[in-house]
């Protein structure tokens, strides 16, 4: 037996994409539980990884993909140190290495989604954590987070309960080297992200996720332009105006990217025939 590589993080396989007739919720079945247990065990040796088992399985066979995250969320905090901190850092020791640009796992990165689930879930609460502000450290855990899946589920609390402290930092990580925080920026303000819960603040209100917009407008990535123009999007259904006028702005002097972003984010009011949307569009090409 190798046991320099049993002691290796490991990730479950999975495929590329969705598969017609395969379940995403058995993405996170015995083989994820398993992973996760094997993960935490070679950096916390107290961990019980048969209890875990046992908790994890039960009930697990009916829950949809989101649930089985919260699910797995819910077993980790039984079967962790009680401060918060304490097993956040411990989950984080756990993780496998982040991705890259050009690393292409497919859908086996929902094998994070639990630990997402964790800290949106205990990490604002004092009271989950002896009575000291978690909100560093559930920062930092999203930061590391969404370099290996995505903390776009995560962020969402933080921003409905500590809008000005989250969205600082978000502004601030717009300029992080890595594509996938800068993501993130843009990405976990969406007002009405599918799959997850909505922003009611910023779907009366967008005003405050502008400056992060026009900061990742321009950004050399197109997975993190691509998330821009879906936000637009997104806003557009409840503020077309206010959209219509960025993209105008915009387009002065836009390059061949910021075009495509601009087309991309009119798309479904132009569908729909709205002339504005139609005539900035044409203007974008």
């Amino acid at each position: 037996m190798n046991l320099a590589a049993n002691n290796i993080p490991r990730i479950p396989v999975a495929p590329k994409s969705i598969q017609k007739g395969i379940a995403l919720k058995h993405l996170l079945g015995s083989e994820a539980i398993d992973c996760l247990a094997h993960n935490i065990s070679h950096v916390y040796p107290r961990f019980d990884d048969e209890l875990f088992r046992r908790v994890t399985l039960e009930g697990l066979e009916p829950l949809g993909i989101l649930e089985r995250g919260q699910h797995l969320a819910r077993a980790l905090r039984q079967c962790l140190p009680d401060k918060y901190t304490t097993a956040i850092e411990i989950l984080l020791a756990s993780l496998t290495p982040p991705l890259t640009q050009t690393d292409d796992l497919g859908l086996a990165v929902f094998f994070y989604l639990p630990h997402v689930c964790f800290v949106a879930e205990y990490g604002l609460d004092p009271r989950e954590n002896g009575g000291h502000d978690p909100f560093e450290i559930s920062m930092l855990a999203q930061y590391e987070l969404t370099k290996r899946f995505s903390a776009e589920f995560s962020i969402r609390p933080f921003l409905i309960q500590q809008q000005e402290r989250t969205l600082s930092r978000l502004l601030e990580w717009t300029s992080d080297p890595d594509p996938h925080v800068r993501r993130l920026c843009s990405e976990g303000t969406r007002s009405r992200l599918p799959w997850a819960m909505r922003i009611p603040a910023f779907i009366v209100n967008p005003d405050p996720v502008f400056p992060i917009l026009e900061s990742l407008r321009n950004d050399q990535c197109l997975y993190v332009r691509r998330s821009v123009a879906n936000h637009l999007g997104d806003i557009a259904k409840d503020h077309p105006e206010v959209v219509f006028a960025t993209c105008e702005r915009w387009l002065v002097e836009a390059s061949t990217e910021v075009k495509w972003l601009i087309r991309h984010a009119l798309r479904h009011p132009a569908k729909k025939g709205d002339t504005v949307a139609l005539r900035l569009r044409a203007a974008a090409k």
